[in-house]
């Protein structure tokens, strides 16, 4: 008897074994899975923000004065940046293209560059989306002196 009770456990604690390692798999694709989404959903809310900014600079909708009073809340975010993902030289060259008044189409397009490594990393908090919200205005803005 006692060796049927034996087999029975050792019989239920390899089946539960196996239990447990196929939902630790299945929970790790459906996190996986939703990270995906998750970051095809940041990724188009950028896209978005991207040409709805730069759409209302490029088309005078927006005024240059408006713009600059907007430049000081993304100095917050390149404080924040000194950690990963953004090396030394590219915080401070967020920090210089920040103080510029005006940047050309290039300078404004490495702004928006930089923004978005700091919302793929930052994302969560307000300020790295105002980095980019005001990146993409200043390439609408750029892009419609180089054109005018």
């Amino acid at each position: 008897m006692l060796v049927t009770v034996v087999t029975s456990i050792a019989t239920l604690a390899y089946w539960m074994g196996r239990k447990f390692q196929r939902l630790e798999s299945e929970v790790k694709t459906v996190g996986e899975e939703l990270r995906d989404k998750t970051n095809s959903l940041l990724l188009g809310f950028q896209s978005y923000q991207e040409f709805f900014t730069e759409l209302l600079a490029s088309d005078d909708v927006l005024r240059a004065e408006r713009v600059q009073s907007a430049k000081n809340e993304p100095s917050t975010m390149a404080k924040m940046a000194m950690a990963d993902p953004l090396a030394k030289e590219e915080v401070e060259r967020l920090e210089e293209l920040l103080r510029k008044d005006e940047l050309t189409l290039e300078e404004a397009l490495e702004l928006r560059e930089i923004a978005r490594k700091v919302v793929r990393e930052y994302g969560n908090y307000a300020e790295a989306w105002k980095l980019h919200a005001y990146a993409s205005l200043m390439v609408g803005l750029a892009g419609s002196k180089k054109a005018g």
